[in-house]
C-alpha cells in the first residue's frame, strides 16, 4: 500500500509540474501535440487491437455479457474513429486566454477575465477504451494535464492508446506526464486519487456507472464534476404536433436505451392525454418498450403496466419507460422538481409561450424543445467530444468538452494607482 501512495502521489507531482508547462505552452503547440497524437494512434493502430484482443479474451474468459464486451471491443474502423475525434479537437478554437468581459473602472483600472487551464485533472472512467484518447485530447486542448484512471476491463487497450499518445506528446516537445495513466488495476488506486494527492489535483471527474459516481462524490476531498443519474423527462404538451410527438419520443427513448441522456419519464398534458398518448404509446409498445403509468394513463392505454412510486425516480437504461398525466407546464415543472436528476428535460409543443415558460421554469443542465433528449451530447452540442454530462450547478453544466474544462482569472492593468 505504501509503495502504491508513493507512485500514486509522484504521478499527481509530475502531474503538476506538467500542468504548469501546459499553462504556457502555445496554442499552436497544444495544436502541433494533437494532431501528432492522432496521428500516432493510427500509426500504432495495430498494437492497439493486438492490446484489445487481450482485453476482450480476459473479459469473455470472466464471463462479461456480450452487450459489456461490445462496449470494450476494437475494430480498425474503431480505432479510426478515436484519432478521428483527436484530430478534431485539435481543429477546435482554443479555449484558453479569451477575454471573457473586459471593463474600466472610474479610477482608471482596466480589468479583464481571461479564460485559463484549470491545472490537474483526474479523470476515473471504466469500459470504453476510446475515453483514454477522447479525455486526453480533451485536457491537452483546454491545456490541462490529466491522470486517467480506466476500468481493469480495458487497461490493455488503454496502456497501448496511452503509448500512442504520449510518443505524440514527446514529438511536438510536450511534457509527457501531460497525461498519465494509471497502470495497475488494484481498486486501491482510485482511493488514492480520491484523497487528492496532496493536493495536486484540482478536480475529479468520475464517468462510469452510479456506483462509481457514487463512490467519487462520497468520498473525494478535491472538487467533483459529474452527474449521478440521467433521470430525463419528456413532456407532451397541449400544443404537441401528434406526430412529432411520436417521433421525438420514440427516438428519445428507443434510439439507445442505455445512455444517460434517453428519456425515462414521459409526462403528457391532461388537457390533450386522449389525443397524444395512445399513438406515442401505440408506437413504443411496438418497438419493444415497456411501459408503466400512473391510473389516467392506463385509463386511455389498458396496455400500460401499473407504475408505482419508485417507477418516478427509476433510471431504468433498458426499454422501459415511466409515463404520467399531468397539469399543464406547472405539473410538469412540480414532476420534475420532485423527482428529476438535473440532467436533461424536453418539452414537446408548437406553443411558443408554453415552451418558454417550460424552459423557464424547469433548473436541468440542459432544457429542450421540440428535440429528443438523446442530443444531450457533447459532440451534438458541437463540442468536439465531451468528457461528461455535468448536473452541477457550480461551473460547468451541461456536456463537458475542452472549453468546459477551463477557468478563469481577473487580470488588472493599472497605471499606478494606489487605494485611498
Amino acid at each position: 500500500m505504501t509503495d502504491l501512495h508513493d507512485t500514486m502521489l509522484a504521478m499527481g507531482r509530475r502531474a503538476r509540474l506538467a500542468a504548469d508547462a501546459l499553462r504556457t505552452a502555445s496554442p499552436e503547440t497544444r495544436t502541433a501535440a494533437l494532431t501528432a497524437c492522432a496521428r500516432a494512434l493510427r500509426d500504432h493502430a495495430d498494437a492497439i487491437l493486438a492490446a484489445n484482443a487481450e482485453d476482450v479474451d480476459r473479459a469473455r474468459a470472466g464471463g462479461l455479457s456480450e452487450a459489456l464486451i461490445d462496449r470494450l471491443s476494437l475494430t480498425p474502423a474503431r480505432v479510426e474513429a478515436i484519432a478521428a475525434a483527436v484530430a478534431e479537437v485539435a481543429d477546435l478554437p482554443d479555449p484558453l486566454g479569451r477575454e471573457l468581459a473586459r471593463w474600466d473602472r472610474p479610477n482608471g483600472l482596466d480589468i479583464a477575465r481571461v479564460s485559463t487551464p484549470i491545472g490537474v485533472l483526474a479523470i476515473i472512467y471504466e469500459s470504453r477504451p476510446n475515453v483514454t484518447a477522447d479525455a486526453a485530447a480533451l485536457c491537452l486542448r483546454s491545456g490541462n494535464a490529466v491522470i486517467l484512471r480506466c476500468g481493469s476491463d480495458c487497461l490493455s487497450s488503454s496502456l497501448a492508446i496511452h503509448a500512442a499518445m504520449v510518443e505524440g506528446l514527446v514529438s511536438a516537445g510536450v511534457p509527457a506526464d501531460a497525461i498519465q495513466l494509471v497502470d495497475t488495476p488494484d481498486r486501491a488506486a482510485v482511493g488514492e486519487l480520491l484523497t487528492g494527492l496532496e493536493g495536486t489535483i484540482d478536480l475529479l471527474i468520475p464517468r462510469g456507472g452510479k456506483s462509481l459516481v457514487a463512490r467519487v462524490q462520497a468520498e473525494a476531498r478535491a472538487p467533483v464534476l459529474g452527474h449521478l443519474e440521467g433521470l430525463c423527462h419528456t413532456f407532451l404538451h397541449a400544443g404537441a404536433d401528434t406526430q412529432m410527438a411520436i417521433d421525438v419520443v420514440l427516438n428519445a427513448k428507443m434510439r439507445r436505451v442505455s445512455v444517460c441522456g434517453a428519456t425515462e419519464t414521459l409526462l403528457v398534458d391532461r388537457e390533450a392525454a386522449d389525443r397524444l398518448l395512445p399513438p406515442v404509446a401505440g408506437a413504443l409498445i411496438a418497438a419493444g418498450c415497456a411501459l408503466r403509468g400512473d391510473e389516467a394513463s392506463r385509463g386511455l392505454v389498458p396496455d400500460i403496466a401499473p407504475a408505482d412510486e419508485a417507477d418516478w425516480s427509476a433510471e431504468y437504461l433498458a426499454p422501459t419507460l415511466a409515463v404520467r398525466i399531468v397539469d399543464g407546464v406547472a405539473g410538469a415543472a412540480e414532476h420534475i422538481r420532485r423527482y428529476g436528476s438535473g440532467h436533461t428535460e424536453a418539452i414537446v409543443t408548437g406553443d411558443a409561450e408554453a415552451a418558454a415558460g417550460f424552459l423557464n421554469a424547469v433548473d436541468s443542465a440542459i432544457v429542450m424543445w421540440n428535440a429528443s433528449t438523446q442530443f444531450a451530447d457533447g459532440g451534438e452540442f458541437g463540442f468536439g467530444g465531451e468528457i461528461g454530462i455535468s448536473t452541477s450547478r457550480l461551473h460547468a453544466r451541461g456536456p463537458v468538452g475542452a472549453e468546459q474544462l477551463t477557468s478563469y482569472k481577473y487580470v488588472v492593468r493599472g497605471t499606478g494607482q494606489v487605494r485611498p
